[in-house]
């Protein structure tokens, strides 16, 4: 896994499935070509995101480009299916702006998993992707159960040569613990879980992986969206909802110590992570041109070590 060239910053695919808000496929494909043109080739997917809207987007853009150039990762564990009875409405399970016209099949077995492989290559038009992550576990009944269920069919894969590394990708440490104690892991996509505002993957995991040679990316870098701006403000996004008041007072105490290094917090939020060794690379979403332009040029804001000294002093970082 080691020849994998993630770069510090890989794309985040979850908008191309029209999180939240619908975008066009010229715009997603604006979006995705000025992540290229910004240097970008590591790019995320995932079935789930937009019941397999992002994966056709993504692949319909990367057929115009060298294979040997990208790196490609997406996910298994939701198998799509037909649901005609629902096609009139919304995807309001998980949050996609498209017609609910197919459900979610979980299916952790290795025949599942293979399945769910095997589809996303034909969405995606590619012969191959280079890393499968189990998506979410945690958010079944029988967490430990789902992982010890999913992580031998994931390594068969890889060990047949049919992709290049597998893991895990969730917002729960308790799943990526688990996970890489089950062994045979290479890389774990870390949600919102290694963040500048919040390190609840320091104290056990980071360790197991450093120790094991487990790669982290970190995806949710921005808590999903409160530190993305200069001045939290109310009415920010924190895990897919509204912020409450004391997690904004906090993003705040971090934009006020950002601002007195002449740092504005979503270049350190971005930064933050990459200090740390096991962390390969942070993945990003976005749904304007700009927005890539803007968060490739925090990546290479000059910070100060005093600033990460400060917080650390305030007890903001541990």
């Amino acid at each position: 896994m080691n020849d994998l060239a993630l770069g510090a910053l890989g794309f985040g695919g979850a908008n191309l499935g029209n999180l939240f808000t619908a975008m066009s496929d010229e715009q997603a494909h604006a979006v995705l070509e000025q992540a290229w043109e910004c240097g970008i080739r590591y790019f995320d997917t995932a079935p789930h995101y937009g019941l397999g809207v992002a994966e056709r987007r993504l692949g319909a853009f990367l057929a115009g480009k060298p294979r040997e150039e990208f790196v490609i990762s997406t996910k298994a564990g939701r198998l799509l299916r037909p649901s005609p009875e629902t096609s009139d409405e919304w995807d309001e399970e998980g949050g996609f702006v498209v017609p609910a016209d197919r459900r979610r099949v979980w299916d952790v077995s290795p025949d599942g998993v293979r399945r769910s492989l095997d589809e996303s290559l034909e969405r995606l038009g590619l012969d191959r992707v280079d890393v499968l992550f189990l998506h979410d576990p945690d958010e079944y009944d029988d967490m430990e159960g789902s992982v010890r269920a999913a992580v031998p069919g994931l390594v068969a894969l890889r060990d047949e040569g049919l992709v290049r590394a597998v893991g895990i990708g969730s917002k729960s440490v308790a799943a990526h613990l688990a996970g890489v104690r089950e062994g045979g892991l290479d890389l774990l996509m870390v949600a919102g879980r290694y963040t500048l505002l919040e390190q609840p993957a320091a104290a056990e995991l980071l360790p197991e992986c450093r120790e094991r040679g487990v790669g982290v990316v970190v995806a949710g870098a921005f808590n999903s969206g409160l530190l993305s701006t200069p001045h939290p403000a109310d009415g920010a996004h924190y895990e897919y909802g509204d912020a409450p008041a004391e997690v904004i007072a906090r993003a705040e105490r971090l934009a006020a110590v950002c601002a007195e290094h002449g740092v504005e917090l979503p270049a350190a939020a971005l930064q933050f992570p990459l200090r740390e060794p096991a962390v390969r690379s942070v993945v990003l979403g976005a749904t304007e041109p700009a927005h890539v332009r803007q968060n490739v040029a925090r990546a290479a804001v000059p910070i100060p070590a005093e600033l990460w000294e400060h917080l650390t002093a305030q007890g903001l970082l541990p």
